[in-house]
């Protein structure tokens, strides 16, 4: 969801020596850092350049109210901790532990189909709030993809998950995803979901990793029984 939904909607900066690019940034338009990159060469000088992005009246970046960085990225995240006065755990990343086994998971996942669009957008709108005309076009996607399934029972969609890959970032990782209908959270359904994805990802030879917001504990519980454990934090800093 990071690199195909959040960073693609944020405005992009590019930071040249002369005519060279050397490095990047990305700010959404609630003005937070998604993304601050310099190549290797030039990380000597990445207080200076990321302390410039902060200085609203010298920089073409604009006012800047924070960043949301990953514990994954050091250099972006110690850069964020010298220079903002307040942070929080914004969501949790999580990957598979190795050891444990996939177990049961008698549920049946079909693959959506592109008849079957209109009824999986209005499903996902009612748990996640997003604009309609991206979410057309990024379940499209999914599905010319097959990436994105459904579970039905009795002709009522109950659940939809992803198994989310990528052609050229993380390619032996798949991201996977869980929308449980309100009615049925509580009752293990996103968990067995969770579990036949790992088994339709894993049979691709992919590694299944997803996240979820510090604040959705039912999620937590669930994708803790499926065999993960959060191995990495999105934090949230402002001025």
């Amino acid at each position: 969801m990071w690199l195909c939904g959040f960073v693609p909607q944020a405005t992009h900066f590019g930071f040249y020596d002369d005519d060279r690019l050397v490095g990047f940034c990305c700010v959404n338009e609630d003005e937070y850092l998604l993304q601050f990159f310099l190549c290797t060469e030039y990380q000597a000088r990445s207080t200076e350049v990321f302390g410039t992005l902060l200085e609203n009246n010298n920089s073409p970046v604009g006012h800047v109210q924070g960043a949301f960085v990953s514990t994954a990225e050091p250099q972006f995240l110690s850069l964020c901790l010298d220079s903002f006065s307040a942070f929080e755990v914004n969501a949790l990343m999580y990957r598979r532990n190795k050891s444990s086994s996939v177990g049961a998971h008698a549920i049946e996942l079909k693959l959506v189909e592109m008849e079957q669009l209109e009824e999986t957008i209005r499903f996902v709108k009612t748990s996640v709030n997003v604009q309609e005309q991206w979410l057309t076009g990024y379940l499209t996607h999914l599905i010319h993809r097959q990436e994105v399934f459904g579970y039905w029972h009795d002709g009522r969609l109950l659940a939809t998950g992803e198994s989310r890959g990528y052609d050229e970032y993380q390619q032996d990782y798949a991201d996977l995803g869980v929308i449980v209908t309100e009615s049925e959270r509580g009752k293990g359904l996103a968990t067995r979901v969770l579990k036949q994805l790992v088994a339709i990802t894993e049979a691709k030879d992919l590694t299944p990793i997803c996240s979820t917001e510090k604040a959705n504990i039912g999620a937590q519980k669930a994708i803790g029984r499926a065999g993960f454990f959060a191995a990495n934090r999105i934090i949230q800093f402002d001025i």
